[in-house]
């Protein structure tokens, strides 16, 4: 059977930028708990009054904040943040041709230095963002094949993180939730066993390395 503490988990769940507010304790939580009682009375089938839930918040809270600082503590262990500028996106709907147009893209690019370059495969889509000077050459390479969307002026933030880290659950959440904060939007996420891209549109770009600097 469910207890009031249980569904308040639940509820906390569904709004994850409330676990931060409670933990840094500028939620007012009887307003909380009046805001929650009508879905609580609703799972449990009952009657349940706003002390009790407003008991239950309470005694969540101490857990909430240690989970919390748990993660702070952990994410400032990350290593270097690089910003790479004025990138262009392309997606493209997978084809059996579509692979070997990829590979034809990094021979074209031997001899560049510092280039930046990511491909991710989707279930029905392909994507590949790239420095923006080398549009055209994509554009060529990669002629005839059904293109879905292309976007520019963006910008990438890329995150080094150790591998033990990355082993904690929430690290993405946590970092993704500061921009979320701001009403940054996030153009589209990169990343490999320790590195995290974040890529965004140019204009944000300086807003949310701010961000995330002050708070990494």
């Amino acid at each position: 059977m469910l207890t009031v503490a249980e569904i308040i988990t639940h509820l906390i769940g569904e709004s994850p930028l409330l676990e931060e507010g409670i933990a840094d304790g500028i939620i007012n939580l009887s307003a909380l708990a009046r805001k929650f009682q009508p879905r609580i009375e609703e799972k449990l089938k009952k009657k349940v009054s706003e002390s009790a839930i407003l008991m239950a918040l309470k005694r969540l809270s101490p857990s909430l904040t240690d989970k919390i600082h748990n993660y702070k503590k952990h994410i400032k262990l990350v290593g270097d943040i690089t910003v790479r500028s004025d990138l262009s996106e392309f997606t493209f709907v997978k084809s059996q041709t579509l692979l070997e147009k990829q590979k034809k893209l990094l021979n074209g690019l031997k001899g560049e230095t510092n280039y930046f370059l990511t491909f991710t495969q989707g279930v029905f889509e392909s994507t590949a963002i790239i420095n923006s000077k080398y549009a055209p050459m994509v554009a060529k390479i990669f002629e005839g094949e059904k293109a879905v969307s292309q976007l520019s002026d963006l910008a990438a933030i890329t995150i080094i993180l150790s591998p033990h880290i990355v082993e904690l659950p929430g690290v993405h959440y946590t970092i993704l939730k500061q921009l979320a904060w701001y009403g940054i939007n996030v153009v589209e996420l990169v990343s490999t066993l320790t590195e995290f891209t974040i890529i965004l549109k140019k204009s944000d770009v300086d807003l949310s390395f701010s961000i995330l600097m002050k708070f990494l």
